[in-house]
């Protein structure tokens, strides 16, 4: 089972997803900005992804700056909160398979998390190759 913690407007997680349905899988999508997070949820996929809150933090297009978060201090705790509230705050997209957790930014990099990939040769939504002809890589994503 693939679960993938999606938001639709960012072009990154449409990609992501995108790999993940053409490889064949049909994941289980958690549309977070509707839902929203709890704290252990939160806390469970950055120890699973071995990711800190600080590293998970989304910067742009988000009221990090505004809400100061960006400054040295700022407890993890702090950041928990701010992204409970704001769930808009935890950068995306956060892919959960059986072979881990991971915040797929490059999108390619989910390709570490499926054992089977799309048939190539595979493109992103902007036009850059992921796959050659042969299904190899052309990034060094993984």
């Amino acid at each position: 089972m693939i679960v993938i913690h999606h938001n639709p407007d960012c072009g990154t997680s449409r990609n992501v997803l995108k790999i993940i349905r053409d490889a064949g899988y049909t994941p289980i999508i958690v549309e977070y900005l509707k839902e929203g997070w709890t704290r252990h949820q939160l806390l469970g996929l950055f120890a699973a992804a071995d990711i800190s809150p600080r590293e998970a933090l989304r910067v742009t297009k988000s009221p990090a700056r505004k809400l100061g978060l960006l400054e040295a201090g700022v407890s993890d705790e702090a950041l928990i909160t701010a992204m409970l509230k704001y769930p808009v705050l935890v950068n995306r997209p956060i892919v959960c398979s059986p072979k881990g957790v991971k915040l797929c930014r490059p999108s390619e990099s989910v390709l570490a998390l499926l054992d089977k990939w799309p048939m190539g040769p595979y493109f992103k939504e902007d036009g850059e190759q992921v796959l050659d002809e042969y299904g190899a890589l052309k990034t060094k994503a993984l």
